[in-house]
């Protein structure tokens, strides 16, 4: 039977004494975040969402994302209310409990984590995309906060939406005035949301977001808009319920004391005893296409000139034609990235993100929850706008997010500086339980795609420009945490460690140098990270230095792993761009930055 208006708001003031509870025995949260959102998620989740609370998986059902993460406490007790999780709501942000401060997948009900501002719709959107190609059933809930409506990714993620047309998602924003540390930019002025909402192509409501039963009926008129996505705008209070906390300034992030002040403010709260039983309710299963192992089939004969980036594209091309799990996305750089060649092949699990970074990662991330392996793909330099949406991404633990970035390094040329990655190997060797592939042509490229597809997790290929010589059979195996030692003998005097399009330049540096006598080992570090440190250990204790030489800048990229894994060995001489560069040709800019074989066999000749 379903649940009354009177039964959803007594069960709102359930979940608010809950968080007032839980906050004031943790010492920290933010219980007045909570208590504006109160009615909207006893609505959704004890009448309006169809779910099962003993399936967390969200199949075929009805999904929730909280997008003001910091208001977790109530998630958690709506959660442990409706009988999806058990565990005692006291026990919030304790180092032995799942129920952290803000959401994360430690609770299985989490799907992407949150906390960061203005990421959730984009990964809403993400999920109600991957749904829409495969026509699956069940709608996406998006709940956010006013204050992050400011972020301009909250507007990538609206305009995504409403250009594919994704009414089976559903955005409500929590308009409770104020912010942080003061008001919020259009305080109670809900007609400015409605109508950016609307101008980016919503249909958009305007509700009292505690009067449950406008709520009800803004969700039920949600659920029959064809053709847009729904956006409810809902004017609620800060501290909602509690007189000394209600619309007013200096609580946020501030739990009431325990005691006195946290009995007097659940006793304004008056009779939350309650209980609501949630049935399952499910929608009709699709018939999806079983995964398949993802395979590619390089093709490429010795020598051939080829660029890592199109070796890419078609490789990427390849598992769209026969890994119906696979998806890919695009910022507007397809004919670049050559991820066009996917689209060619399956243009209905392609998606155009345009030039909007943070959106697309965001939305690749709500679409590998979706049992998808989402690459995503734009000039390496672009992927940094969108770093804080990579790290939120590790904190989700995806099961599959292949990110591509193309055009790295001063190797590009004359676009110059604003174009060349300098910085893509750090930041991604700096996200934690990222794995980092680097080809330094055609097959290799090819081999680390489908690496990538088979990888849990987060994984970064960098890709480049120029053309570079094939140098591996087609059928050539490659492994995460694996290198090639391309040249060797027991004479070695210097190991050079090269990755990309500088791998070709040490095999000239390599030759030029055995005319003058030097030996010298070349290692092609496809795996930034993890790196292979035993290979690389074995150089150090077998040669009298190592030189690594990198299109990147000369600080927290391939120098720095290796000598991270050659520590205490052996010395490690240093390669890379260590100023701003400039327009130029490609040669021009290797040589001027120290990268070339020229340089090599000089910074080679002083080891030795």
């Amino acid at each position: 039977m379903a649940a009354s208006d009177a039964q959803l708001a007594r069960m709102a003031q359930k979940l608010r004494r809950h968080s007032l509870e839980s906050t004031a025995e943790a010492g920290s949260g933010h219980p007045t975040s909570c208590m504006s959102m109160a009615d909207l998620m006893s609505v959704l989740f004890f009448s309006e969402m169809r779910f099962d609370p003993a399936d967390p998986s969200g199949s075929d059902a009805d999904v929730f994302v909280l997008s003001k993460g910091h208001a977790a406490p109530i998630l958690w007790a709506a959660l442990r209310e409706a009988g999806a999780i058990e565990d005692d709501l006291l026990t919030l942000r304790r180092i032995d409990s799942r129920l952290e401060g803000h959401p994360t997948p430690l609770v299985p009900w989490v799907r992407v984590a949150t906390g960061s501002l203005g990421q959730g719709l984009c990964s809403s959107v993400g999920m109600a995309w991957a749904r829409r190609s495969e026509g699956a059933p069940g709608r996406v809930f998006c709940l956010m906060g006013d204050g992050e409506a400011a972020e301009g990714s909250v507007w990538e993620a609206a305009a995504f939406a409403s250009f594919n047309g994704l009414d089976n998602v559903t955005a409500i924003v929590d308009v409770n005035r104020l912010g942080q540390s003061g008001p919020t930019m259009y305080q109670h002025d809900t007609a400015v949301y409605e109508a950016r909402f609307r101008s980016f192509g919503w249909e958009a409501v305007t509700v009292d977001g505690h009067d449950v039963t406008a709520v009800r009926e803004a969700l039920a008129a949600g659920r029959h808009t064809r053709g847009k996505p729904f956006a409810i705008v809902a004017r609620t209070f800060k501290g909602k319920g509690v007189s000394f906390l209600e619309d007013k300034e200096g609580w946020h992030g501030k739990p009431v004391k325990k005691g006195e002040e946290l009995q007097k403010a659940v006793a304004e709260l008056g009779d939350t005893d309650i209980e609501l039983r949630v049935e399952a309710r499910r929608y009709s299963p699709i018939t999806e296409r079983a995964p398949v192992a993802p395979q590619v089939a390089p093709a490429y004969k010795l020598g051939q000139e080829v660029a890592t980036r199109e070796a890419y594209g078609t490789a990427l091309a390849h598992l769209g034609a026969h890994c119906p799990q696979v998806v890919a996305l695009d910022g507007d750089t397809k004919n670049s990235t050559f991820a066009e060649r996917f689209k060619a092949v399956d243009p209905h699990r392609f998606a155009e993100a345009y030039i909007a970074e943070q959106n697309m990662i965001g939305l690749a991330l709500g679409i590998s929850t979706e049992g998808k392996i989402p690459f995503a793909s734009t000039f390496a330099c672009f992927m940094t706008r969108a770093y804080d949406f990579i790290r939120m991404a590790a904190i989700s633990r995806p099961s599959h997010l292949v990110l591509c970035g193309s055009h790295a390094g001063v190797s590009i040329g004359e676009d110059g500086a604003s174009q060349m990655a300098l910085e893509d190997l750090a930041m991604m060797r700096a996200i934690t339980g990222a794995t980092v592939l680097y080809p330094s042509e055609a097959v290799s490229a090819e081999r680390l795609v489908e690496l990538a597809a088979r990888t849990p997790g987060i994984v970064y290929i960098r890709t480049s420009r120029p053309k570079t010589k094939v140098l591996y059979a087609n059928d050539e195996a490659f492994t995460v945490g694996g290198s090639k030692t391309l040249r060797s003998s027991p004479k070695d005097s210097v190991t050079i460690v090269a990755a990309g399009v500088t791998v070709t330049e040490a095999l000239i540096a390599h030759e030029r140098l055995a005319e003058e006598g030097i030996a010298t080992r070349v290692i092609d570090l496809y795996s930034v990270k993890p790196v292979d440190a035993d290979t690389l250990q074995r150089a150090a204790s077998e040669t009298k230095a190592l030189l690594t030489v990198e299109d990147h800048s000369v600080h927290g990229g391939i120098g720095d792993a290796v000598a991270a894994a050659v520590s205490g060995r052996a010395p490690v001489s240093m390669l890379g761009v260590r100023e701003i560069p400039r327009s130029g040709k490609p040669a021009e800019l290797m040589a001027m930055h120290g990268l070339d074989a020229d340089a090599i066999v000089r910074a080679v000749r002083a080891l030795a």
